[in-house]
């Protein structure tokens, strides 16, 4: 008896131990987002699954192309799947259905269509990023006044990987 209950110890232990070092690590390390909407068509699609690093802006800051989630700054229980277009100090404009970036077009082979719409060139504040969904016109993001620019402290993490659908994973740069 007294061997049966060691042993039921033993695994309890070994169970309790696994689920907290599951739960630190997706509480530091990563998460599991889930994408809802269009606006980052046709990178990704409304049900995709994404995993994020939490830890990836903590060395280093946001570059130009990371994909990334973040709070909204206008309300924080909202997050946001977003491309990074410009970070601290860059200039940004939208015309002519084009992004420019320091005067310089920017090359997007993921989007699909061009902008509808102006953004008069602007340029990016100290600790904040300009994010843009891929699908433009459908999206909600740094143009927004609601949005706006992002705060890198409001950003979770950065996408490394979509793990769902599993005919479509991918690892992002």
């Amino acid at each position: 008896m007294n061997k049966r209950r060691s042993e039921l110890y033993e695994w309890l232990e070994s169970i309790v131990i696994a689920l907290l070092i599951a739960f630190l690590f997706r509480f530091f390390v990563f998460d599991v987002v889930l994408v809802e909407g269009q606006s980052m068509n046709p990178t990704l699609k409304s049900g995709d699954r994404i995993i994020v690093t939490k830890l990836s802006y903590k060395f280093k800051k946001p570059e130009y192309k990371d994909i990334v989630v973040f709070k909204n700054p206008d309300d924080p229980k909202v997050r946001y799947i977003k491309r990074v277009i410009g970070v601290e100090g860059d200039s940004v404009e939208i015309r002519d259905g084009k992004v420019y970036v320091n005067d310089k077009e920017l090359v997007e082979p993921y989007i699909s269509e061009p902008i509808m719409g102006e953004y008069p060139k602007t340029v990016v504040p100290e600790g904040t990023i300009f994010a843009l969904g891929d699908n433009r016109n459908f999206s909600r993001d740094s143009r927004d006044s609601h949005v706006g620019f992002v705060p890198i402290d409001n950003i979770i993490g950065k996408a490394k990987l979509r793990i769902w659908p599993v005919r479509l994973i991918t690892i992002f740069d």
